[in-house]
């Protein structure tokens, strides 16, 4: 009796994280979208890479120091919110770059939408542990990372080609490995769990908005 009722108090539990974890990541692709749309609205310049990179880490710091109290929440909405307005300008540059540019955000969306959903839905269907992936996750992200960083300073669009190609790979694993980390109480926590999905639909829309540039863009 008492092991069943841990294992119903467990499963009671990562049903809430789940669910507080979809919830949350809904309300915070909404309002990345709106500070997207204003920051195209009204012609906001992109803030910079350095910038960029001083933001998003200094709010995932701010983030992971309150991941138990509302200002945990407040973050996770100033970095979603920050990270939309980085993205209005990428948007409006390939609209404006190419004549097809609506277009390739479209398809970058859907793309995203369709990767997400079909890894979340394995996920939760198959019910496997792919815990096994977080070693290699995480040190295909740092060398991705480093190698955009060398792609980005040293302007070798091949390799900023390859790093996006490498990155839609990896955040597809990483939507994969999350959601099951989540169904199998390794991630506890909806707030961080929400940042992690986020971030991973954030770079998985990129890359495929710059590989769509680079190869089916038209003047």
């Amino acid at each position: 009796m008492s092991t069943q009722i841990k294992t119903s108090s467990r499963s009671i539990e990562i049903n809430s994280v789940l669910r507080n974890t979809y919830q949350l990541l809904s309300l915070t692709l909404l309002f990345s979208g709106l500070t997207a749309y204003l920051s195209m609205t009204f012609n906001l310049p992109h803030p910079g890479f350095i910038i960029t990179l001083v933001g998003y880490f200094g709010l995932l710091f701010l983030i992971h120091k309150f991941q138990n109290s509302a200002i945990g929440i407040l973050g996770v909405f100033a970095l979603t919110g920050f990270m939309g307005l980085t993205l209005g300008p990428m948007i409006s540059a390939y609209t404006t770059a190419f004549s097809n540019g609506t277009e390739l955000v479209a398809m970058a969306m859907t793309g995203t939408g369709a990767i997400f959903l079909t890894m979340s839905f394995y996920a939760l269907v198959s019910k496997k542990d792919f815990s096994f992936m977080s070693g290699f996750l995480m040190v295909g992200i740092i060398l991705a990372f480093l190698a955009g960083l060398a792609a980005y300073f040293f302007e070798i669009p091949a390799l900023s080609l390859a790093v996006s190609a490498v990155f839609v790979l990896l955040m597809s694993g990483l939507i994969l490995f999350e959601t099951s980390n989540i169904i199998h109480g390794g991630e506890t926590n909806y707030i961080l769990a929400t940042v992690t999905l986020f971030v991973s639909i954030y770079n998985l829309f990129v890359s495929l908005l710059h590989l769509l540039g680079a190869f089916s863009g038209e003047d």
